[in-house]
Parts: structure tokens; C-alpha cells; sequence
């Protein structure tokens, strides 16, 4: 029997249709749909199916990919009861979407809690101009030598995502991190590109948010884990309620080590299945770890790929 990782994306995955043909052929994806829109007030089908602003706002991206997530998450377990996850893993807020495929959380509380996280991190960033910036082709040591220096001049600048080698997210004042850009050129990036972000994930900008996220979560999150969880912050397994509060409100102002998480697992399962929209931590996997095999459900059809291969 081959160990399966289970993983989620974060923001950024989130595309307008996403889901949809899990909506038009599932009545459990309908269903799921319309409790977690009565929850939060939202209409999903409008907010993920049609063109508009909102899904590109934190606090109603962060819930509209959960739901996704979790929708193919719970067709793929419908289709292969039997097969039970080894370990589960997130990229940032994919981290909530591995907490609710652990069992430790329900989809609709989670569809809130991660609808309040965004809303939390919007306020953190609402007097400020935060910003997120992606370099490409620069080193780890580099990267963080630059952020340090500049931090030492009173810049407010951190590494942010480890996404693989060559390519890391810094977060901060977009001030600074535009004041940075032919800096961390000149270090060697190939390019420092400003991304289209409101908030600051990942760093000191978002402490304001860590104690609400708390107190929201230790209202939700039960001690029931099926598998345990991978944490972005410490690259570590943790498989308790009191850890997931701790780890998740850390997660919030320390970098996602995503890079050093899937080679710390690399040994230790056969293949890791994403989930949600998108192959994001298929091509991530294939950069990080070649042995790694990933395999992805974010339609009937990659479904039913799955299913075939790891389920009979």
C-alpha cells in the first residue's frame, strides 16, 4: 500500500470557475457549496463562478479555495473510503484545508475561519502599504543577508514563502520592498516583481492578527486527527488541537517553509495528491523533489485519474 501525503494550496491557486464542473456533476459538491454560503453569508456559485472583485479579496479568496479544496477532497474520499492519508501538508492557507482534511476541523467552521483569517489580515494591513514581492533566481542566504541588512537600516522587509530553490516571496512595506528591488537585483535575482497584494502574509506586519485567529480557533479546532499535520513554520508533524492554535498563529508572522517541508517528507511517503484548483504544488514538487511522485484532483476528470490509480 503506497503512503499518500495529502496537500493544499494557498492564495494565489484561486482562479474565477474553479470548482465548477465538481458543482455541475456532484450533488455532495452543490450541497457543500450552499452550507458553507448560508455560513458566511456569501453565494459561492456567484463569487466563484462569475467575474468579480471579491474573489481577489483575502477574506473572501482564503474560503472560496478552502471550499474547493475540501469539495474535491470529499469526492475523493467518497470514491476510496479505505484510503487513509499518511500525512497532510499545506502551503499557507492550505494549512486550514489540511487541518479540515485531518478531521480536526469541519469544512463550514473552517469556511468561517479562514473567511475571519482574511478579514484579520486585511485590518493588520488597512493603515499601512504592505506588499509582497516574488524573486526568482537568487539563494536563500542572499535573500535573507539582503532582508537583514535592510532591516538593520529600519526597513521592514522578510522572507515570507520558500517556495523552491530560486524562488522566494518577501513580504513587508511595499515602500521598502520596492526601495529593495535593483538591491536584491544586484545580489543576483533574475527578477523582483511586485505582486498584486493588499496584505503582508508571513511576517511581523500581521501581528495584530495572531490573537483573534486564536481565540476563533480554539472555539472550532477538535484534538481529532486522522493523520498528522505538517507545519509551515517549524517543517514538523504536530497532530493536537493545542499545537494547531500555536503553529497556525505562528504560521501567520513566520515564512512558510514549503521547500524544506515536501524534503522532509520526501523520504517518507510514495506520492502526495493535491488537491483544490490548479496544479501549483505538482509543478513545486517536481522542482523540489523528482522522486516525489504528485498526482492532482481539480475535476471529474483528474478524479477519476486518481481514483483509478491509487484507489484499486
Amino acid at each position: 500500500m503506497s503512503k499518500i501525503a495529502m496537500i493544499f494550496s494557498g492564495q494565489g491557486s484561486q482562479a474565477v470557475g474553479m470548482g465548477q464542473d465538481f458543482y455541475n456533476n456532484s450533488d455532495v459538491a452543490k450541497e457543500m457549496f450552499a452550507k458553507a454560503g448560508e455560513r458566511i453569508g456569501v453565494d459561492f456559485k456567484e463569487l466563484i463562478f462569475e467575474e468579480n472583485e471579491k474573489l481577489g479579496q483575502t477574506a473572501y479568496t482564503q474560503p472560496a479555495i478552502l471550499l474547493v479544496q475540501m469539495v474535491a477532497y470529499k469526492l475523493f474520499k467518497d470514491a476510496c473510503p479505505d484510503i487513509k492519508a499518511e500525512l497532510f501538508l499545506g502551503h499557507s492557507l492550505g494549512e486550514f484545508s489540511a487541518l479540515c482534511a485531518s478531521g480536526a476541523i469541519n469544512y463550514i467552521d473552517a469556511v468561517e475561519l479562514v473567511h475571519n483569517r482574511g478579514k484579520f489580515m486585511q485590518s493588520a494591513c488597512d493603515e499601512i502599504e504592505a506588499g509582497m514581492m516574488v524573486l526568482v533566481g537568487l539563494d536563500d542566504a542572499s535573500v535573507e543577508k539582503v532582508c537583514a541588512d535592510a532591516q538593520a537600516n529600519g526597513k521592514k522587509v522578510w522572507p515570507a514563502n520558500y517556495n523552491q530553490d530560486g524562488q522566494l516571496v518577501v513580504a513587508g512595506m511595499k515602500s521598502d520592498l520596492v526601495s529593495l528591488e535593483q538591491t536584491f537585483k544586484d545580489a543576483g535575482a533574475k527578477r523582483a516583481l511586485l505582486l498584486d497584494m493588499s496584505v503582508a502574509s508571513h511576517c511581523e506586519l500581521l501581528t495584530p492578527a495572531q490573537e483573534p485567529l486564536a481565540e476563533l480557533m480554539a472555539n472550532m479546532v477538535k484534538d481529532e486527527f486522522e493523520a498528522p499535520i505538517i507545519s509551515n513554520v517549524t517543517t514538523k508533524a504536530y497532530s493536537t488541537k493545542d499545537e494547531a492554535i500555536a503553529l497556525l498563529k505562528d504560521q501567520l508572522i513566520k515564512p512558510v517553509k514549503y521547500k524544506q517541508s515536501i524534503l522532509a517528507i520526501a523520504g517518507d511517503v510514495d506520492i502526495a495528491i493535491e488537491f483544490g484548483n490548479g496544479i501549483v504544488l505538482k509543478g513545486l514538487n517536481r522542482r523540489i523533489a523528482k522522486e516525489l511522485k504528485t498526482l492532482n484532483v481539480s475535476d471529474m476528470a483528474s478524479l477519476a485519474k486518481v481514483v483509478e490509480e491509487v484507489c484499486n
